[in-house]
């Protein structure tokens, strides 16, 4: 079993355009993202896939490994199914470059699961939801799971009709930690875009149209990504209340 880890990253998005190279406490979002994978100690290697110049050359000015791609992929997912084809690995586990205070501890988390599943097709991280707002924020992805953990349907908009409280019971946001074997990227490779997934703009929903499982992998904490201008205030202030954080960002930078 060889486990890698891939960050999809692209210049352009729709809600903050060239988000992955603002920088947070001195260091571009992508190199927060990619230092945090390293330090985890948790996988063989660690690469950026990217069809970007400018997100390649901050990663080989940091010393990472880049694996170049074509320009136009519709997700992350896409991106790193062609990255896959030139390196060897029986599984991946892609981590979002829009998460720059994802865990060290949830990346092993993450690894563990797939030791112990390694015929899982997906494991995607979840995490609790205590808020009523997310569960309606279109800017989230969530998630509905059944009592075996087996993610059922993905959505924006909670579809629920039970109180607030009783969907805190089964619905996750998902995050974007996602692991994959080998043979099921491939297949995602050459495959054409569900009418659902499409239209909802959640890559996951490929395989759950397609009767592919995911499961979930519960991570304690639920952090805030970076999808807009205001969550770089939001990230921020994490940062400044959490010793933890504070801490990482002190390893990563010696890193240099």
């Amino acid at each position: 079993m060889r486990i890698v880890a891939i960050i999809p990253a692209r210049l352009a998005s729709s809600r903050l355009n060239r988000k992955l190279l603002i920088k947070i406490n001195g260091l571009e979002i992508i190199e927060h993202v990619r230092r945090r994978a390293i330090i985890s100690n948790a996988f063989e290697a660690v690469h950026v896939a990217t069809g970007d110049e400018e997100i390649a050359d901050v990663i080989k000015d940091n010393k990472g490994s880049v694996i170049r791609t074509k320009k136009s992929h519709e997700n992350g997912t896409s991106r790193v199914a062609e990255a896959i084809k030139s390196i060897d690995a029986t599984h991946v586990v892609l981590i979002q470059g829009d998460e720059p205070l994802i865990l060290p501890n949830d990346l092993k988390k993450m690894v563990k699961y797939i030791k112990r599943f390694p015929g899982y097709d997906t494991l995607n991280a979840i995490a609790k939801i205590d808020k009523e707002s997310i569960l309606d924020d279109n800017s989230e992805v969530k998630c509905a799971i059944n009592e075996k953990g087996r993610v059922i349907y993905c959505f924006r908009r909670s579809p629920s009709h039970c109180h607030m409280n009783e969907q805190f019971k089964y619905i996750r946001k998902m995050l974007g930690l996602i692991s994959y074997k080998r043979e099921t990227l491939n297949l995602i490779e050459n495959a054409k875009e569900s009418t659902i997934q499409k239209l909802e703009s959640i890559e996951q929903l490929w395989l759950i149209s397609n009767n592919y499982d995911i499961y979930g992998v519960d991570i304690e904490s639920c952090l805030p990504s970076v999808n807009t201008s205001n969550d770089i205030a939001r990230v921020l202030k994490y940062i400044d209340d959490n010793p933890e954080q504070q801490k990482i960002i002190k390893e990563i930078k010696n890193l240099d």
